[in-house]
């Protein structure tokens, strides 16, 4: 069993983010497999450990907001519209703010990231004014102006934020940027700052295949080292030893591209191959060994695990994300609602019972969701006699 002292989450509690009023997961391991019903959660759970692993940095916390679509609109001062992260739906209850505070990490307080809203105090508001110039000083009066604060380890940023603007629309932060002067989002305006901690490195796989720019990317990141051996080696999972090498192209060698290539070079074929030639299911376990070896020491999240992999893959595919997460010091979280998928998990984490791998059923009772665990020798007469565990 692998040492969880060394894990960044070795347990999770999360309250009040988004569509969690409060969760509870008594243990993590090193490879963590997440199951439950469609909107029950799980992509939540990433969610809020991506903003953990960012020690809350608004950017982080924009992209999630964005990726749901979850934006406000608003005018700034000669009147053209202005979009930006609607900042109050990182709170459960969205708009009606249910909670006005989040709290994201491990059961020790310290470890806590804690994102929270409230009024402005006065010297946040006197900081406002010297900020704003002053003809949108009478439009500020009009704001209802709060604040949103990130703290970790002693360390807090506050930005300045808006429940109102022209049109009403809610959940707009109040920025000022001299040297692009306009009302916006786009440089957040700190009313006080500490700094951030350092983040976790954190990557994301899925639910989507990743893009020919994101493996690329990757693959720069470890060419010609021992991890891109790795790598390959997860593609001969799937095709045997056809697999003899794989490269990026740029721009330079693609007359009719608009973003680098990754092809494969396989034994009886006189030229490589795409990558996405060769199906769902190698850019799938490409992309999670890539992403494994970029993230050492870090955390990796797959979202919706199944997708590309065809079921008898499963159990290769979990025995070469227990290894490398092993071996690279990478805990991973994932999700899935496939049975083909917590079957393969269950048997590789078997075989490999000196790796900790768990599964977690996220489940809601009368409203409140919950966490119930299941241990490797549980989940393999599970796998074997076909019970029901997602």
């Amino acid at each position: 069993m692998s040492d969880s002292s060394s894990l960044h989450l070795p347990d999770l509690t999360i309250k009040g983010f988004r569509g969690i009023d409060e969760l509870t997961i008594p243990r993590l391991g090193r490879v963590t497999l997440l199951v439950g019903k469609n909107s029950v959660g799980k992509t939540t759970v990433l969610e809020a450990v991506r903003a953990y692993a960012a020690r809350g940095r608004p950017s982080t916390l924009e992209e999630i907001l964005r990726s749901h679509g979850e934006t406000s609109t608003a005018v700034d001062e000669d009147g053209d519209p202005v979009s930006g992260p609607d900042w109050l739906s990182l709170f459960h209850g969205r708009q009606q703010l249910i909670c006005r505070e989040v709290e994201i990490g491990p059961a020790t307080a310290d470890d806590q990231l804690k994102i929270s809203v409230g009024a402005l105090t006065d010297r946040q508001q006197e900081a406002v004014w010297e900020t704003v110039p002053d003809p949108l000083a009478e439009e500020f009066m009009r704001i209802d102006a709060q604040a949103i604060s990130v703290e970790f380890r002693n360390r807090k940023s506050t930005v300045g934020l808006s429940t109102g603007h022209r049109d009403g629309a809610p959940g707009l932060v109040l920025s000022w940027n001299p040297r692009a002067p306009r009302l916006g989002w786009r440089n957040p305006l700190f009313l006080e700052e500490d700094g951030f901690s350092p983040a976790i490195t954190c990557q994301q796989v899925g639910p989507g295949l990743p893009d020919d720019m994101k493996v690329a990317r990757y693959l720069d990141q470890v060419a010609l080292t021992e991890a891109q051996d790795r790598a390959v080696d997860a593609l001969r999972l799937i095709f045997g030893t056809r697999v003899e090498d794989i490269a990026t192209i740029g721009r330079q060698q693609l007359a009719f591209a608009d973003s680098p290539k990754t092809i494969v070079k396989l034994a009886g074929y006189d030229r490589p191959v795409p990558l996405r030639s060769l199906g769902d299911g190698a850019l799938r376990m490409f992309g999670v060994a890539l992403a494994l070896a970029n993230c050492q020491g870090g955390l990796l999240l797959i979202d919706e695990a199944e997708n590309g992999l065809y079921r008898s893959l499963q159990r290769d595919f979990w025995r070469m994300v227990l290894e490398t997460a092993e071996r690279n010091d990478v805990q991973v979280i994932a999700t899935t609602h496939s049975w083909d998928c917590v079957n393969g998990f269950a048997r590789a984490a078997a075989e490999l019972d000196q790796i900790d791998g768990l599964l977690m059923r996220l489940d809601r009772e009368r409203g409140d969701l919950r966490a119930v665990s299941y241990s490797e020798e549980g989940l393999l007469a599970a796998a074997e006699q076909g019970i029901e565990v997602r």
